[in-house]
């Protein structure tokens, strides 16, 4: 009888039995806390990009998927690198440098908001826990850079025609005065 230990379909770096981990490593997970752990930023990162990128968000579901795990497979350590972590980070980092990429205010804000929940990620790139693939965090973290680079034109921000209007009167011509006897501020056009 064969046995058949699930952290065999992990990545092995620079093995050909390790290819396979490419494809299936993000599907294996070490255990329930480790699967519940890559689930939740993975469901809100991926809505995220699906939600505000729906015409890149299988390009960039394909390219993080594949390059995060035949990076890992070229440069990790020669131990088995199991969990999506690496596909977490690169949406992390994707949905962060679009912003900085694209410098519109959608794309901004939601780089904010990224900032705010998942900031902390950043420390996971470096080793750090055994048993911990950092090498799959750095990894995620620079495809998804490299996505975010590349796919910076698709999803082009919507203008409203009232972003492009002309004022009727020019700004230099706009004077803002306070009445201190009235309490309130007066518009002279």
């Amino acid at each position: 009888m064969i046995n058949i230990y699930p952290y065999k379909l992990g990545v092995l770096p620079r093995s050909l039995t390790g290819l396979v981990g490419i494809i299936t490593s993000p599907l294996i997970h070490s255990g329930y806390s480790h699967l519940i752990s890559n689930t939740i930023p993975l469901a809100v990162m991926g809505l995220g990009i699906f939600y505000f990128y729906p015409k890149a968000a299988y390009k960039v579901f394909a390219f993080v998927y594949f390059c995060t795990g035949i990076l890992v497979w070229l440069f990790a350590r020669q131990v088995y690198h199991i969990g999506a972590s690496g596909i977490v980070y690169a949406f992390v980092s994707y949905l962060f440098f679009s912003g900085i990429f694209r410098r519109d205010n959608k794309s901004i804000t939601l780089s904010l908001i990224v900032v705010f929940l998942y900031g902390g990620l950043v420390w996971g790139v470096l080793p750090g826990l055994e048993g911990i693939s950092w090498e799959s965090h750095l990894f995620g973290a620079i495809t998804g850079i490299i996505a975010a680079f590349i796919f910076r034109k698709s999803d082009p921000i919507n203008q409203y025609d009232w972003e492009d209007e002309e004022s009727d009167v020019p700004a230099k011509e706009l004077e803002v005065s306070y009445d201190p006897e009235k309490n309130k501020f007066l518009d002279d056009f």
